[in-house]
């Protein structure tokens, strides 16, 4: 028996953003690491120094569900580059504050993720790149700006 293959009528966008986002992933964690970070502690140190911001509020930037935005800043607070202390606005809310230390390095930090994104940008003819900018700022703001939750896939009753 011959199974029957399906053709495709569009190219296969989520192999092509999987991959290509799975492979850039890899390469960030490699050049943070060199400098003892992960690519959720750089997150975390970046967007703690833009503004006051509780753990609940850079989890929610950063993708993070709690029991990994905890771990995160655990991390940071035992390697001396963050801690948490009341909130100005809400003394019921703990902020992450950026310590010196840490600052320092998520600027390097920051330098390295520059740096890989320009690597991969790079790769590309200079119109090709800012096209694929362009193009992936407009899905991001567009149509693939929200979310959809799904049910999880349920198994057949045995």
């Amino acid at each position: 028996m011959t199974a029957l293959a399906t053709t495709r009528t569009e190219p296969d966008l989520s192999f092509l953003l999987d991959r290509t986002s799975h492979v850039l992933r890899t390469q960030m964690a490699a050049a943070l690491a060199e400098i003892g970070l992960t690519a959720r502690m750089h997150c975390v140190l970046v967007h703690a120094l833009e503004a006051e911001r509780t753990q609940a509020q850079l989890a929610e930037l950063g993708d993070m569900d709690k029991t990994t935005m905890v771990v995160t800043v655990d991390a940071l607070e035992k390697a001396g580059l963050a801690e948490r202390k009341p909130s100005s606005a809400d003394r019921r809310a703990r902020i992450i504050a950026v310590t010196p230390e840490g600052a320092k390095l998520a600027a390097r930090s920051t330098e390295i993720v520059d740096g890989v994104h320009q690597a991969a940008l790079g790769s590309l003819p200079k119109a090709e790149r800012e096209t694929l900018v362009r193009a992936l700022n407009l899905l991001v703001e567009g149509h693939l700006s929200t979310v959809v939750e799904a049910a999880p896939a349920r198994r057949a009753r045995q």
